[in-house]
């Protein structure tokens, strides 16, 4: 597993803080949900996220697909 992860902050429904985390594993980004599955999110963060992602599948594209 790649050790490349990245924490984007959000909140729940409830207003509690929580974090969207965002992991390359092989040639696939993972996007885990907080607790309850539940991501809320501001513009900002909504931004953050994008450009998360973005670096994330930069990454896994450079790992190339290792099952051929």
């Amino acid at each position: 597993m790649n050790d490349q992860r990245w924490w984007v902050d959000c909140g729940d429904p409830f207003g509690r803080d929580r974090s969207v985390t965002v992991l390359v594993e092989e040639d696939q980004v993972l996007v885990v949900a907080p607790p309850g599955g539940t991501a809320v999110l501001s513009a900002q963060q909504t931004h953050r996220l994008h450009r998360t992602l973005g670096t994330a599948s930069d990454a896994a594209a450079e790992t190339g697909d290792p099952r051929g």
